[in-house]
């Protein structure tokens, strides 16, 4: 079992910053890719950003050159920096652990992200 918590969720303004974290504990694990994904209301989940084990990442064009996700493997850690942040930024921002090794997947409870214009 893998357990995984977020946590730098909150309301700003538009234009504003903010650093989400996302925190992977349990079972003992390594090669595994993290990702972002997010879920407004009315909408179905879409992807954010994705950083490989190898370090390899991809945006989604709606965040490029706005967010940049990055992780520390000896914390088993994963954060995403959001900046210049929009209305249409608002979701729940859900984090995702792929075991790729193991056929495996977890994702985290959610954060909520609210941008005010």
């Amino acid at each position: 079992q893998v357990q995984l918590v977020e946590s730098g969720g909150g309301l700003v303004q538009a234009g504003g910053s903010l650093k989400l974290s996302c925190a992977a504990s349990g079972r003992t694990f390594s090669n595994y890719h993290m990702a972002w994904y997010r879920q407004a209301p009315g909408k179905e989940r879409e992807f954010v950003a994705r950083v490989r084990w190898s370090g390899l990442t991809y945006y989604a064009d709606s965040v490029k050159d706005r967010f940049t996700i990055s992780r520390d493997n000896a914390k088993n850690t994963m954060y995403l920096q959001m900046n210049s942040l929009k209305p249409e930024d608002t979701a729940i921002y859900y984090c995702n652990v792929d075991l790729y090794g193991l056929g495996e997947n977890y994702w985290g409870q959610g954060t909520q992200v609210t941008v005010s214009s």
